[in-house]
């Protein structure tokens, strides 16, 4: 078995494309559009990640503007070498940290989180890469 993607639904594929590969440095790997059923399948790649790796999954329908998240699904991770140069990256596009930079519970790393334009967390933890 091999893990290959997380899709999620967003509302604003374009908004949802700044943050992720301009802010974030995402890369899309692959976009299909569907006029018929009307949706947008938009698949992208973390930097570090070579092509094989695990992707995540935009999910535009063209005509819903709104979805109830439930309070199953917690966050996305991602090893990064410094928060401080991603949350710099980040405001530069217009976006911030929800939360942190701050030690995670076991003391060993830091943490900080993001909301993608959706509400989706994202879990930044610094490693040396």
């Amino acid at each position: 078995m091999k893990y290959l993607h997380t899709m999620i639904r967003v509302t604003d594929l374009d908004r949802s494309l700044k943050f992720y590969c301009e802010a974030l440095g995402f890369q899309i790997t692959k976009r299909n559009e569907y006029p018929d059923e009307k949706f947008t399948l938009v698949f992208l790649r973390a930097l570090g990640d070579d092509e094989q790796g695990p992707k995540i999954e935009l999910t535009y329908n063209w005509e819903t503007s709104k979805y109830e998240k439930g309070d199953a699904f917690g966050h996305l991770a991602y090893a990064v070498k410094s928060i401080d140069e991603v949350r710099a990256r980040l405001r530069q596009h217009g976006f911030d940290l929800s939360w942190g930079p701050g030690k995670a519970p076991n003391g060993k790393s830091t943490l900080a989180f993001i909301d993608d334009p959706d509400g989706y967390e994202i879990e930044l933890i610094e490693k040396a890469l």
